[in-house]
C-alpha cells in the first residue's frame, strides 16, 4: 500500500499535466467531445479530459500566401506566366476544422485556378495596365468561395508577370511606334496653330496699311544689325501691281 499511493498520485499528476492546454491570444480551439463539436474556446488554461475530449487548435492571424507562377493564356492568345500573393486568415475556427480538411491547402490550390482563370478572361494589355483591377476580381472570387470555409481573403497582389523575349520585342517595337506617332501628332498640331496664327495675323496687317509700313521698317532694322553683305528692300506689292496690270 505504501508503494501503491504515490504510484496513484504520480499517474494523476500525469493525466491532469496532460489534460492543461494553454491557448495564445490569437489562438482558438476547437473542442469535440466523444467525437460531437462541443464550442469554440478562446486564449487562456484549457482542460481538456484525456480520451473523453480532443482539441483543435487554429490561429486567427493573418497568412501570406505565395501562389507560384502559373501558366496563363490571356484572352488574345498571348502565353505568360504570372504569380501573386494572397493575404487571408481564418475568421470562423468552427467551419475551418468542420468544413474543410486543411484550409490553408484549400485556399492555396484555390487561389492558383483562380489566378489562371481571372487572368485568362483579360488581354495582355490589360494585364500590364490594370493590375488593381485584376487584384479585385480575384479577390471577389476567392473570398466568395473560402467563405463557407471560414476564411477571409483580405487582400490580394500581383506579383510577377513573365513574357518570352519575342513578345519583349514586339512590345518594344509597338512601343516606338506609339512615340512616333505622338510626336507627328504634336508636330501636326503645332503647325496648325502656327498656321492660323500667321493667318490671323496677316488679315489684321491688311486691315491696317500702315502697320505694313511699320512691319517692312521693322524688317528694314532688323536686317541692319546682322552682318551681312546682302542687303534685301521689301517692296510694297501695291506699287508692283500697276506695272503688272500693264
Amino acid at each position: 500500500m505504501n508503494l501503491s499511493l504515490p504510484i496513484i498520485v504520480v499517474i494523476l499528476l500525469l493525466v491532469v499535466a496532460s489534460s492543461i492546454r494553454i491557448l495564445k491570444e490569437y489562438e482558438r480551439g476547437v473542442m469535440f467531445t466523444l467525437g460531437r463539436f462541443t464550442g469554440v474556446k478562446g486564449p487562456g488554461v484549457r482542460l481538456v479530459l484525456p480520451i473523453v475530449q480532443q482539441m483543435k487548435t487554429l490561429e486567427l492571424r493573418t497568412v501570406v500566401l505565395n501562389v507560384p507562377k502559373q501558366d496563363v493564356i490571356s484572352r488574345d492568345n498571348v502565353s505568360v506566366k504570372v504569380s501573386a500573393v494572397v493575404y487571408f486568415r481564418v475568421v470562423d475556427p468552427e467551419k475551418a476544422i468542420l468544413q474543410v480538411v486543411n484550409p490553408y491547402e484549400a485556399t492555396s490550390q484555390l487561389a492558383q485556378t483562380t489566378l489562371r482563370s481571372v487572368a485568362g478572361q483579360h488581354e495582355m494589355d490589360e494585364l500590364l495596365s490594370q493590375r488593381d483591377r485584376l487584384n479585385a476580381a480575384i479577390q471577389q472570387v476567392l473570398d466568395l468561395n473560402t467563405a463557407a470555409w471560414g476564411v477571409k481573403v483580405t487582400n490580394v497582389e500581383i506579383k510577377d508577370i513573365d513574357l518570352d523575349e519575342t513578345m519583349i520585342r514586339a512590345m518594344a517595337r509597338q512601343a516606338e511606334a506609339e512615340r512616333a506617332r505622338r510626336a507627328k501628332v504634336i508636330h501636326a498640331e503645332g503647325e496648325k496653330q502656327a498656321a492660323q496664327s500667321l493667318a490671323e495675323a496677316a488679315q489684321l496687317l491688311s486691315a491696317q496699311p500702315a502697320s505694313l509700313q511699320l512691319r517692312y521698317l521693322q524688317t528694314l532694322a532688323d536686317i541692319s544689325n546682322e552682318k551681312s553683305s546682302i542687303i534685301v528692300f521689301p517692296l510694297p506689292i501695291d506699287l508692283i501691281t500697276p506695272l503688272l496690270r500693264r
